[in-house]
């Protein structure tokens, strides 16, 4: 099993009026989910909370049942415990997307949505959206999540293409919760080592602050206060955007596994962070 060390902050920032992101730590899951909300008139509140609550309930339900509903999503590639979560974001989509589509108010709202599924020794790691998710290991971060915007699939297919785009088209979203009736995740899930770290953040953080500033943050303090120090960063650095962020350090890991390909997959990642 993992043992984790977490913490969580959210900040309207300096520029909006009101908060929409949303965070949840369920310590006793292992879930940590972090969505962006978008929308008027409170729209991307509602969409952002929402979207957490019904990804969390979903997982609870699972790990109360020993089980769980196979929707039309199941991949039979993934581990039954990420399609418990692949299932869970696509139904915060539907749900999203129904509300959307049934009040006048609520209408065009939407959310990113980055989680972080820790089961007994691996990680699963899914997003929809541009709130980033990092992992922290043997001094090197790297970026788990996939960025759904313009810019980063423009840069995928022709890199020489994205200087002539404006700033504007830097978070123009081309995949988020609630937007469509249906909705790719990216997901993956990898093997947890004891001392790694993992961060969740929406962008109003990462516009700000350098996922080379944020490991360095994160590794010298705990959870709570690396949160505190990095919101205070992007605060002092223009505030521009709501800010969110989870810190978790993972403290142990009883492997449950051994051998076979788990095994050839844990020396390799190893072999990658050395």
């Amino acid at each position: 099993m993992i043992s984790v060390e977490s913490a969580g902050a959210t900040d309207v920032g300096k520029k909006r009026k009101g908060n929409e992101d949303t965070f949840s730590i369920d310590r006793d899951l292992n879930l940590y989910i972090v969505a962006d909300g978008m929308g008027g008139h409170q729209a991307g509140e509602v969409a952002s909370d929402l979207v957490v609550r019904t990804l969390q309930d979903y997982v609870e339900k699972y790990r109360e049942s020993g089980g769980f509903e196979k929707l039309a999503e199941y991949d039979n590639t993934l581990s039954v415990e990420a399609n418990c979560v692949n299932s869970g974001v696509h139904l915060a989509n539907r749900v999203v997307y129904q509300l959307s589509n049934s009040k006048e108010t609520y209408r065009g709202m939407g959310a990113t949505v980055s989680a972080v599924f820790f089961t007994g020794d691996t990680m699963i790691v899914a997003n929809v959206g541009d709130s980033p998710i990092y992992l922290i290991r043997k001094g090197y971060v790297e970026t788990l999540s996939v960025p759904h915007t313009v810019i980063a699939e423009q840069m995928a297919i022709n890199p020489d293409a994205v200087a002539q785009l404006g700033r504007n088209y830097r978070h123009m979203l081309t995949r988020a919760m609630g937007i469509e009736s249906q909705v790719k995740v990216d997901i993956c899930e990898l093997p947890c080592f004891k001392d790694d770290m993992v961060v969740i953040a929406s962008d109003g953080l990462t516009d700000k602050v350098s996922p080379e500033e944020i490991m360095d943050i994160v590794k010298e303090k705990r959870p709570e206060r690396a949160c505190k120090e990095l919101v205070d960063l992007a605060n002092n650095r223009g505030g521009d955007d709501n800010i969110t962020v989870i810190v978790m350090k993972v403290k142990s890991v009883k492997r449950e596994k051994s051998g076979g390909i788990f095994g050839w997959i844990s020396r390799f990642f190893q072999k990658k962070t050395q």
